[in-house]
């Protein structure tokens, strides 16, 4: 099966962390600049998805979604979820932790891509 959204193992542990601080976790994946260009994790219940997100997956039980007009700028690519030192956006749940989550992504095969049509 061909995931739209995968993460790196780093991100797995740092979202088990969090997990034990906040709660169940959500993703958003938005445009624009600043912290919208990077992937926001919230407690889950606290951002309100709208009928312009898209669910892409979930990344260690965790539901990740991406703003419709971003999805048609990536919709070829496979998202990697990965974690740096850092701070990000401030209202991510990681900031605190001095991390900061990093979208990286990857084109799709033929064959991906024909699969996942």
């Amino acid at each position: 099966m061909v995931e739209r959204v995968t993460a790196t193992e780093a991100t797995l542990q740092l979202l088990e962390k969090l997990k034990t601080i906040h709660g169940d976790l959500m993703f958003h994946q938005s445009g624009g600049c600043c912290d919208g260009s990077s992937p926001m994790c919230y407690p889950r219940g606290e951002f309100r998805v709208g009928d312009s997100d898209i669910f892409l997956g979930e990344i260690g039980d965790t539901p990740f979604y991406i703003s419709k007009d971003q999805y048609e700028y990536w919709k070829h690519t496979q998202l990697i979820i990965d974690v740096v030192d850092g701070r990000g956006g401030m209202f991510s749940v990681e900031g605190p932790e001095g991390k900061r989550f990093l979208t990286r992504s990857r084109v799709f095969t033929e064959e991906e891509r024909a699969a996942l049509s």
